[in-house]
């Protein structure tokens, strides 16, 4: 029973939940289960709370059983990556610094999912502050990706991307600054989607660089997908850079799109992607995967052609200019003072030496490497040459999605250049890690939404295929990438992830 609950996508779920077919309770101690047997090998979680987590399926059940009209999340549960604030519930953004600390407070898409009755499992490792491209920054533990657990699982939501392949939750949250949602679902075989910049809220997520970060989904299915989607988006007066505008509908798009007809689509390939002469650094097997899919695209029904986006060869540059820019703004209030660790308060110093103390102890490596490079961009007499470039740079790329836009209804490429990577290979390489993003980038600069759906496999490893669209038209790239994943899953005769042999048991 454990192994069918925890083979199920949400949806399926949630159905089951709502026919009486299974109990909250019964699905929750499914994947608690499962977390005992295998998190100790796979390392998703940072922190699960068994009894809460109980004890919020039993009250979901209490209350559908008094015929208590319930949404159709309600007893689903779920993994948060440990950047969302949860009330009472440990976050550290992966580093030490926040170690042990319980925020009084949820953020605004934790209380959403809260009220709409999901269960929450627990907390997913991350890349300390989301600043990495395999969860081997953070602070805390190594995640492995259940495909081969000696390869990374992506990052920075590398803990969300393993709890999810490795069925250790049905579905799971992460955060996009410059792809830390897509890349891991492209490389752990999941479907994972970087919503319009301030569609979803931001008030209550640890900040990394405040005009990028972005929270989303990953999931199994793209119907997963769209219904977390909707279940935590829409305006939020606690957000500044909220956009006021209706919730989208995205599982109708997502159910139209599985029905297969792209008749009257029309798609950009975007050369600069892993286009020719700009294949150098992606291997040959994303490639191959890759224009099998275009190919899917246009038996689909779909008008497919090649668009130039120049732009987009600098966006690796800019990103790494702008991002580490508005972390060193964002990270300085991590002083020791106010909350998190206090290191070196034993009276015989003064205020400045135990703040750097903290920030020593506390801060990573990679964290304190972006925090050095953005603070020298930021600084007098490099302002205009660096960050004020990286925004012009920003400008071109925004452009240049404006002008495919013309021509295209959505944009394509691979996700990340190569499959998961072993452990440790890239860990002493800040510019090989780095280039993990090279394909996600322009989406987060531009703010426009993409999604990551898997497109089959390389050396028997996961790759993905990213579909991007027009700010606040999500809904386009559920369709497309609604179409693929049935497309696909009638050629194989069985969806994608069945296909895990490799996840530990």
């Amino acid at each position: 029973m454990t192994a069918d609950i925890t083979a199920s996508s949400a949806a399926d779920l949630s159905s089951a939940l709502q026919s009486g077919e299974l109990s909250s309770v019964d699905v929750t101690q499914a994947y608690l289960d499962r977390i005992a047997e295998t998190d100790a090998t796979i390392g998703a979680y940072l922190h699960v709370d068994a009894e809460a987590a109980l004890a919020a399926a039993g009250a979901v059940d209490a209350a559908r059983a008094t015929g208590e009209e319930l949404g159709p999340l309600a007893g689903v549960p779920l993994a948060l990556k440990d950047v969302v604030v949860t009330e009472g519930v440990p976050t550290t953004s992966g580093s030490k610094i926040l170690q042990g600390w319980r925020p009084p407070y949820d953020a605004t898409l934790a209380a959403r999912l809260k009220a709409a009755g999901t269960v929450l499992l627990g907390k997913t490792n991350m890349d300390e502050f989301a600043m990495g491209s395999s969860t081997e920054n953070s602070a805390y533990q190594v995640t492995r990706n259940p495909w081969d657990t000696d390869r990374i699982p992506g990052g920075s939501s590398g803990g969300s991307s393993a709890a999810v392949a490795g069925g250790l939750a049905p579905w799971s949250i992460g955060t996009d600054t410059g792809g830390s949602i897509r890349q891991p679902a492209a490389v752990t075989g999941l479907v994972g989607h970087k919503p319009t910049y301030g569609s979803v809220s931001r008030y209550g997520l640890i900040a990394f660089s405040s005009s990028l970060d972005q929270a989303g989904p990953m999931t199994r299915t793209v119907l997963d997908a769209a219904l977390l989607h909707e279940a935590i988006a829409g305006h939020d007066p606690l957000d500044s850079t909220s956009i006021d505008s209706p919730v989208p509908v995205l599982a109708d798009a997502a159910r139209r799109g599985a029905e297969g007809d792209l008749s009257g689509l029309k798609v950009g390939v975007v050369t600069e992607l892993g286009g020719e002469g700009h294949a150098d650094g992606y291997d040959a097997g994303v490639l191959a995967r890759f224009a099998e899919t275009v190919a899917l695209l246009e038996s689909l029904g779909a008008e497919v052609r090649q668009v130039s986006c120049p732009a987009f060869d600098l966006a690796l540059p800019a990103y790494y200019l702008i991002a580490p820019s508005e972390a060193s703004s964002n990270l300085a209030r991590f002083d020791g003072v106010r909350y998190g660790v206090r290191v070196g308060d034993d009276g015989s110093r003064d205020l400045d030496e135990v703040m750097a103390l903290t920030r020593e102890q506390g801060f990573g490596p990679e964290v304190k490497r972006r925090i050095i490079l953005g603070t020298y961009a930021l600084s007098a007499g490099y302002y205009d040459a660096y960050y004020g470039q990286a925004q012009k740079v920003r400008t071109l790329i925004t452009r240049d999605f404006t002008t495919a836009w013309d021509d295209v209804d959505v944009l394509v490429s691979p996700t990340s250049p190569t499959v998961a990577w072993s452990i440790g290979a890239r860990v002493d390489d800040p510019i090989a890690m780095y280039a993990a993003d090279l394909c996600t980038l322009p989406a987060s600069l531009a703010g426009v939404p993409a999604i990551s759906v898997p497109c089959g496999l390389s050396e028997g490893l996961p790759v993905g295929f990213q579909v991007m669209a027009p700010a606040l038209a999500d809904d386009r790239c559920y369709r497309v990438a609604a179409a693929l994943e049935a497309a696909q899953d009638a050629a194989r005769g069985h969806t994608f992830l069945a296909g895990m042999e490799n996840t530990p048991s």
